[in-house]
């Protein structure tokens, strides 16, 4: 089947004379082959159930890690925006102190990120081994349980704070029309790095270019992403 192309129908006024051409994203992915969209379903049960084996020991030692320094929970749970906005529970190791949540709207001021994002490079609220595994993306590792069970991919944008997502515009919230993932472009061109308009733009880039060969080439430039430095905070 022939790439759907992206067709204008819109035109949105943003900011002191900045025009963004608004496509019908929702289009473009309903028009990606069915084939593609169950490989890809099937790849994230396999491959997530694999790496949940292979990787049982860092599994086992991360939790031990975190327990040793500040005791439990050793998991974290926090509702996140999903496929069509609806809200699901992500899972990640627990990477900041147990009162980090109640801090996060005094911390609001110090926010590097801009948008609906919230982002701090020396994040008072993270711990010792918080630094180690964000610093190698370990903390996400919990999300292969919701790869299985349907709520994300392993390809596809990074989810925010439901709360967040709630405040973005039509145009932003397309970046939902497909499931949230563990690694997008966003991961592999600066994560933290990036600001909020152009990682929207990549992960409507994303919907675009969609594919298996995409997804795959995507996954490897990822494993170099995590292990450089660049925006890994």
């Amino acid at each position: 089947m022939a790439k759907a192309n992206a067709i204008p129908v819109s035109e949105l006024r943003a900011g002191a004379g900045r025009k963004i051409i608004e496509l019908n994203y929702q289009e473009i992915y309903d028009h990606k082959p069915n084939i593609y969209k169950w490989i890809k379903r099937l790849f994230d049960i396999v491959s997530s159930s694999v790496a949940l084996i292979l990787l049982s020991p860092v599994f086992l030692v991360t939790a031990l890690a975190i327990f040793l320094e500040d005791g439990g929970p050793v998991f974290f749970t926090q509702q996140r925006a999903g496929k069509d906005m609806k809200s699901f529970k992500i899972y990640k190791f627990r990477s900041m102190y147990k009162n980090a949540e109640s801090m996060f709207e005094r911390m609001q001021a110090q926010n590097e990120q801009t948008g609906h994002a919230f982002k701090i490079k020396n994040d008072p609220r993270v711990t010792h081994v918080g630094r180690f595994i964000r610093r190698f993306s370990i903390d996400e590792l919990p999300q292969l349980f919701n790869i299985i069970k349907g709520d994300m991919s392993v390809v596809g944008p990074r989810p925010i704070l439901t709360s967040q997502m709630e405040e973005c515009n039509a145009y932003e919230k397309q970046r939902t029309i497909v499931k949230p993932g563990l690694t997008c472009y966003w991961q592999v061109c600066g994560r933290s790095k990036i600001k909020w308009d152009r990682w929207v733009e990549l992960d409507l880039q994303y919907i675009q270019d969609m594919s298996l060969a995409k997804d795959i080439e995507l996954i490897f430039r990822t494993f170099p992403a995590i292990f450089g430095q660049d925006g890994a905070y």
